[in-house]
């Protein structure tokens, strides 16, 4: 069993949004990453594929995404399932911003919309995929 105080989540910030690890690998031991993500009103997150499913529940706020060929709004309490290999962008409300509790499997990989960007904040890099803080 392991325990991770309030105190001692990990927290990651990017250009868009900031990432809390709440559980992970490297973080209580767990085969699953947890983390939240909070985005400030109007943030747009960069176009990107994971290569694992991930869950999204809407913690506060509001959010556009688009995930594949679909455009999909969520609202506080919603919850969503992105498949893996599956395109998308987060788009937090321009009013609200946005709160989110993100569950997906341990080692999951991001792959960037452009071959050249950075990958920052990453613990590891495998070819064009790279593995975030917030879930390694």
């Amino acid at each position: 069993m392991s325990v991770i105080h309030a105190a001692d989540a990990r927290r990651t910030e990017t250009p868009n949004a900031v990432m809390t690890t709440l559980a992970s690998p490297t973080q209580g031991g767990s085969q699953h990453a947890v983390w939240r993500v909070d985005m400030t009103p109007g943030a747009v997150g960069p176009t990107h594929v994971f290569d694992t499913d991930q869950v999204w529940t809407l913690l506060d706020g509001c959010v556009h995404i688009h995930v594949g060929d679909d455009d999909v709004t969520l609202a506080s309490g919603d919850t969503m399932v992105i498949p893996a290999d599956t395109r998308r962008q987060i788009f937090a409300d321009p009013h609200c911003g946005m709160s989110a509790i993100v569950c997906a499997a341990a080692g999951s990989m991001v792959v960037p919309d452009t071959p050249d960007a950075n990958a920052p904040a990453c613990a590891s890099v495998v070819g064009n995929k790279f593995l975030p803080d917030w879930i390694a």
